[in-house]
C-alpha cells in the first residue's frame, strides 16, 4: 500500500461507505487496502505514488483495446465538443444500434441504457410483460447486477463478500426467482415440470464470469434453448462480460445459440457507463412508447458513451482484434500452465479468448459449488505477491481476468515470470 493511497483511502472511508463506490474494490477478500490510480495507458496503470502495474482487470472488462486508446479518446473529445448530453435522440445512438444488430443477428431491435444492471433488470421486466408470467430461473453464481429480483445466489461482489444475497430485498421478490446449479439440465427440466406455464424467462451468463470463469457443458445451452421454446419461456443471455469480447458476435456466436433477449454492457461503451438490451422485434415492441412495458432513462444513449463504443468496436473490427486477443490469450495460457505445473499446486486454469481465471482448487470446476472449493487464503497470498511485483489481477478469487489488445508478448512473458515467482512464494 503506497503512502498517498493510504491517506486517500482513510479520507474516503469518512465520506464513502467502505471507502469505495463498488464493493469488490475494497480488497476485503484479499486483505490490505486498495491503491488509488492516477492514470492509465495501454496495458498499464500508475498509482498516485507513481508505481507502475501491468493491468489484467481492464476496468473490469471494458478496456479491450487497453486504457485510453487514441481512437476512443479522440471520439469522446469530438463528441464532448458538440455537447455532453441532449435528452433527445442523437445520430450516434442509431449508428451503434445498427452495428449491434448487424453483429448479433439475434438482436433485431436494441435499447440503450446506462449500466448492465439496468439492462438485465429491464430484460426481466420485459420478459414478464411479454409472457404474462412472473417467475424466472437464474443460475447460482451468475451475476446480473444488483436489481432486487436478481440478487439471489449471485456472483461478483456479493459472492466475494460472503453474502450471495442482500439485505433489503423483500422475500416476496426472491420467491419469484428460482436459482439452480449451472450445468444441471435435469433440475432445469424438473423446475419446468413443477412450474408449468409460470416461468417467464431463464436468464444466464452463457459463459459465467462472475464466480471466476467456467464454461457450459456440451449441449447445456442447446437444451436450455429447446426447453424454453417448448414451454413458451424466453431465453435471456447476459453477455455483459462476453459480448463483443470472446467473439465479434459474443458467446452466442461461439455456441451457435440464438437467445430471445440479450443483455450487453462494458465493451460497447469504450470505458464509459453504458448498457443495452435487445432481441426479437415482437418482444422489444412491447417497450414503451409502443407497448405497455415501461422503461426510461434520462442519460440513455449518452453521446459520449455512444461515440466511445462505436470507436472501440470499429477499431476492433479494423485490426481483427479477436484474432489478436486469441493469440495473446493462448500465449498467456501456455506460459501460465507451465508455471503452474512447475509449482505443483492445486490450480485449475480456465481461459476463453482474452478472459481467464486461476482457481486455487482441483478440477473440474463447472459450477459455483466447484468454484467455492477454492483456497481463498492461498489466492490472497498469490494476489499480493503478484501486486508487489507489479502485476495487478482482480482482487477476488471470484472474478475474471482480462487481456487487451494493448498487451504485448513481452508483457505476457513478464507476467508469466511474476506468476511463477508468486506461486513459488506460496
Amino acid at each position: 500500500m503506497t503512502r498517498r493511497s493510504s491517506q486517500l483511502f482513510a479520507a474516503a472511508q469518512g465520506c464513502i461507505p467502505g471507502g469505495v463506490n463498488s464493493p469488490v474494490r475494497a480488497f476485503r477478500n484479499v486483505g490490505g487496502e486498495p491503491f488509488f490510480v492516477e492514470r492509465a495507458a495501454g496495458a498499464k496503470i500508475w498509482d498516485v505514488d507513481g508505481k507502475e502495474y501491468l493491468d489484467y482487470v481492464g476496468s473490469w472488462g471494458p478496456a479491450i483495446l487497453g486504457h485510453a486508446p487514441k481512437v476512443v479518446v479522440d471520439a469522446v473529445r469530438d463528441a464532448a465538443a458538440r455537447g455532453l448530453s441532449f435528452g433527445i435522440p442523437n445520430p450516434l445512438e442509431v449508428e451503434l444500434a445498427e452495428l449491434i444488430c448487424r453483429w448479433m443477428p439475434s438482436i433485431e431491435k436494441v435499447r440503450m441504457v446506462n449500466s448492465g444492471t439496468e439492462a438485465a433488470m429491464s430484460c426481466v421486466r420485459l420478459a414478464r410483460g411479454f409472457t404474462g408470467r412472473d417467475k424466472i430461473i437464474k443460475f447460482d453464481g451468475c451475476y446480473h447486477g444488483h436489481a432486487d429480483s436478481l440478487l439471489v445466489k449471485t456472483g461478483s461482489g456479493a459472492l466475494t463478500h460472503g453474502s450471495p444475497d442482500s439485505a433489503g430485498v423483500p422475500k416476496s421478490f426472491a420467491e419469484l426467482t428460482i436459482s439452480l446449479p449451472f450445468n444441471d439440465v435435469d433440475l432445469v427440466r424438473k423446475t419446468f415440470n413443477e412450474n408449468k406455464n409460470e416461468i417467464a424467462a431463464i436468464i444466464l451468463e452463457p459463459i459465467p464470469a462472475n464466480a471466476g470463469l467456467y464454461f457450459p457443458k456440451e449441449n447445456f445451452l442447446w437444451i436450455l434453448r429447446d426447453e424454453c421454446t417448448k414451454c413458451g419461456t424466453l431465453l435471456i443471455f447476459d453477455e455483459v462480460m462476453a459480448g463483443f469480447r470472446v467473439a465479434r458476435g459474443g458467446a452466442q456466436q461461439i455456441y451457435g445459440i440464438k437467445p430471445d433477449l440479450t443483455v450487453l454492457g462494458k465493451v460497447i461503451g469504450g470505458g464509459l457507463p453504458v448498457g443495452a438490451f435487445g432481441g426479437r422485434s415482437e418482444i422489444m415492441d412491447q417497450l414503451s412508447p409502443d407497448g405497455p412495458v415501461y422503461q426510461a432513462g434520462t442519460l440513455s444513449g449518452s453521446p459520449l458513451a455512444m461515440a466511445a463504443g462505436l470507436a472501440q468496436l470499429r477499431e476492433l473490427e479494423r485490426i481483427d482484434g479477436w484474432e489478436l486477443l486469441e493469440k495473446l490469450g493462448a500465449h498467456f495460457e501456455k506460459l501460465t500452465r507451465d508455471a503452474i505445473a512447475d509449482a505443483k499446486i492445486d490450480i485449475t486454469f480456465h481461459r476463453i479468448g482474452s478472459m481467464f481465471c486461476l482457481f486455487f482448487a482441483q478440477p473440474p470446476i463447472v459450477d459455483l459449488a466447484g468454484a467455492k472449493r477454492s483456497d481463498l487464503k492461498k489466492f490472497a497470498r498469490f494476489f499480493h505477491a503478484c501486486l508487489e511485483r507489479g502485476v495487478y489481477l482482480a482482487p477476488s478469487q471470484f472474478e475474471t481476468g482480462f487481456i487487451s489488445t494493448a498487451h504485448k508478448s513481452e508483457d505476457i512473458e513478464n507476467t508469466a515470470t511474476v506468476v511463477r515467482e508468486a506461486l513459488r512464494s506460496l
